[in-house]
């Protein structure tokens, strides 16, 4: 574990240039105190490390020292070639970059571990995007990848959705996230952190102004805020609902997020939704007599009306127009519909 580390200090130095000693010792889990004795380790090994004491101070190595160190572990080999869909690098334009590092990085394996990182690359593979998620709108994340490695402010021309119109927004970027398929910019705006989705990002514009990021705050940390402001958005209406037995798997596939607690073993089974909206239950139409709410009363009410509007569409004949909507934007009573003949298909003699 302790040639591990050392060689851990070793690449960090190299990559980073001066680190606090506190630094290293977060990054390895490990007191200050080991962080000075792996110096002197490395120090005495002939590795030509200092340390500089006082507010700006920190461990580094000379000027020049560089030192081309593999030595990876089997599993850190076959590690390097568990990586994320295609899609994600050519979004940033480096798949050809990231083919060019993993061949690289393979001449440079010790040769009992190269079998195993080419098997990994043909056996294992990443894909990102949900399924049944359809193809999402064109990004260009080019602007975006170079403006938030340039630490200056951005100027965003951005469209909420259910808006038509894109809005100016100022903001101080601390980097791109990419979560199951989608690419948010995470950034902070007048201080507070905020989440914009690229693809709904309709121009960039990078101004002279310095980037003014919150001290101490990397993206990691601002990312992990944003994520529970999403996911423990508190809900504004809690459903019961029974989902026939035969649907329940597909139901759990793409609602089980929104489960307060599991379904009922009956049949059908007895659901609670938490929505962060009472229209938000209007998605559960799509399962047509296979979901039914039972409560409140209001999300029911609205459901009927939702329904009674699609049937007096489709009774209307193609093209027709929708009917004039009352409250919540559909008559008040259901349409009278025609009687309606059914043909079957002659046999064949």
């Amino acid at each position: 574990m302790k040639a591990d580390r050392l060689l851990s200090v070793l690449l960090l130095l190299q990559s980073r240039g001066k680190v606090p000693a506190t630094e290293l010792a977060r990054r390895l889990e490990v007191s200050v105190r080991t962080v000075y004795r792996d110096v002197e380790a490395l120090s005495a090994a002939g590795v030509p490390v200092y340390a500089e004491r006082g507010r700006h101070g920190g461990i580094a190595l000379l000027p020049g020292f560089r030192t081309d160190v593999t030595g990876l572990t089997a599993d850190e080999a076959r590690a390097l070639f568990v990586l994320a869909g295609q899609g994600t690098h050519a979004a940033l334009g480096l798949d050809g970059a990231l083919g060019s590092a993993l061949r690289k990085v393979m001449a440079a394996l010790p040769a009992p571990h190269r079998p195993a990182a080419e098997a990994t690359s043909r056996r294992i593979l990443v894909d990102p995007v949900r399924w049944m998620a359809g193809p999402g709108p064109g990004v260009d994340l080019g602007d975006l990848h170079t403006a938030v490695f340039t630490d200056r402010r951005l100027r965003l021309r951005y469209r909420h959705a259910g808006q038509a119109e894109a809005r100016t927004y100022t903001v101080d970027p601390y980097g791109l996230v990419a979560k199951a398929g989608i690419w948010y910019l995470v950034a902070d705006r007048r201080g507070r952190p905020r989440l914009f989705r690229a693809d709904r990002v309709a121009a960039v514009t990078v101004t002279d102004a310095p980037v003014r990021r919150r001290p101490g705050t990397e993206l990691t940390d601002v990312w992990q805020v944003l994520r529970r402001q999403v996911e423990e958005r508190p809900a504004e209406a809690l459903v019961r609902a029974t989902v026939r037995r035969h649907r329940l798997d597909f139901f759990l596939r793409l609602h089980g997020g929104l489960l307060t607690g599991p379904p009922t073993d009956d049949d059908p089974a007895v659901v609670e939704l938490a929505l962060p909206d009472p229209r938000a239950a209007r998605a559960l139409l799509a399962f047509g007599a296979d979901v039914e709410v039972l409560e409140p009363e209001e999300v029911r009410a609205d459901l009927r009306e939702r329904a009674e509007e699609i049937v007096a569409m489709y009774d209307g004949g193609p093209g027709a127009e929708p009917p004039v909507s009352g409250k919540g934007g559909v008559g008040k009573g259901p349409a009278q519909r025609p009687p309606r003949t059914r043909t079957r298909p002659r046999p064949h003699s």
